[in-house]
């Protein structure tokens, strides 16, 4: 079986092929710090060839929602170290992923009480979790001046700084699922007219300033990215997705990056199309907007050549020996969607390995 094989890339040495993806979880501290309960989340999945984090706002400006996790200041460094000591404790590798939510946000759902602020005024329609409860939809976000993406771009490196502090093996700029650095890349939620809008060049140039800020800090060898071309997620709508993603790609594909985190779509067949055209590391993300990731999807991605590395999302929730499952081709457990932001360890860090639901059966362990 690919998936448990070891994988040795250019940048990357792992024990297996199978990426724990990033996900929202929403435990956090009221200042964005993570909880204790993170630390025994992570550590748990610790058998991962690479964890990546859900996502981690690099200032207050770009937090999306209440109860997301910060990455800005010293409070939140020492928080997150906890995380990154368990898991290497635990033999893991994890990566921070630096989510910034552009237009997604709500003054009532952060912590510095902002409006959001976009490349354009286009809303998002997502309802997002308040500081006091209940939800709401983003309100229509500010255009972004120059100033402030510049600012933006700094604040990125200035969280990939921190990453590094906190103990993390590298950072994942997140640019894809309808966050700020998708939203200039996407010709619906990127109207401008200035030098980050309008042609092919100026709708990447963005992504490519937040990739060689963060490489400048990070290093290049410890900096990935995720991309989510056509994802119609929050609203998002890409006319013409294959020219800008192949030159996109292209681009990213000189600077040496650990890895490309790249998602599917049935729409455009993106693993096919920049598999090619990317010469490193790439994880292959092939349950976006489909069923979750099974074993046997992941393997036809690794066999047809199209990944290095799958990343899983949902199967990690509820099962965090998902890699000795796979190996030993036991049943995976379903998560609870009643208590996926329950922001305690109720079904968070409380789901039993196999070996402890096999012995609380009285049973004898595979």
């Amino acid at each position: 079986m690919m998936l448990t094989s070891e994988y040795r890339g250019p940048q990357l040495t792992l024990p297996n092929r199978v990426v724990m993806a990033p996900m929202t979880r929403l435990r956090s501290l009221p200042d964005g710090s993570p909880t204790a309960d993170v630390a025994d989340y992570y550590a748990q999945r610790a058998t991962a060839a690479l964890i990546v984090t859900e996502g981690i706002w690099p200032h207050s400006s770009g937090q999306s929602e209440a109860w997301v996790p910060g990455l800005q200041d010293s409070a939140h460094v020492t928080g997150w170290r906890r995380v990154t000591t368990a898991v290497h404790e635990a033999g893991g590798r994890i990566f921070a992923q630096l989510m910034h939510g552009g237009r997604k946000g709500h003054p009532l759902a952060r912590i510095d009480g902002t409006l959001p602020a976009g490349p354009s005024p286009v809303s998002d329609r997502d309802l997002l979790h308040l500081i006091g409860g209940g939800k709401a939809e983003s309100p229509t976000p500010r255009e972004m001046s120059r100033a402030e993406i510049h600012a933006a771009v700094a604040h990125y490196a200035a969280a990939a700084h921190n990453a590094l502090e906190a103990g993390f093996d590298g950072v994942e700029i997140h640019g894809a699922n309808s966050y700020l650095v998708h939203q200039f890349l996407a010709d619906n939620t990127n109207l401008r007219t200035d030098e980050y809008g309008g042609s092919l060049t100026n709708r990447m140039r963005f992504a490519l300033e937040v990739t060689d800020a963060v490489a400048d800090v990070a290093g290049p060898e410890r900096t990935g990215i995720r991309l989510s071309p056509a994802n119609p997620q929050f609203g998002m709508h890409e006319s013409d997705p294959a020219p800008l993603y192949r030159a996109l790609v292209a681009e990213l594909d000189r600077r040496g990056l650990a890895y490309l985190h790249l998602t599917d779509n049935d729409d455009y067949p993106a693993l096919a199309d920049l598999r090619p055209r990317w010469r490193g590391t790439l994880i292959a993300n092939v349950g976006e907007n489909r069923p979750a990731t099974a074993a046997a999807a992941a393997e036809q991605a690794l066999g047809a050549g199209h990944a290095d590395l799958v990343s899983f999302g949902r199967s990690f929730i509820a099962n965090p020996d998902l890699v000795h499952r796979i190996t030993h081709d036991l049943p995976l457990a379903e998560y609870r969607e009643d208590v996926l932001y329950s922001r305690t360890a109720e079904g968070y860090s409380d789901y039993p390995a196999w070996d402890a639901v096999c012995a609380g059966a009285g049973a004898s362990v595979a």
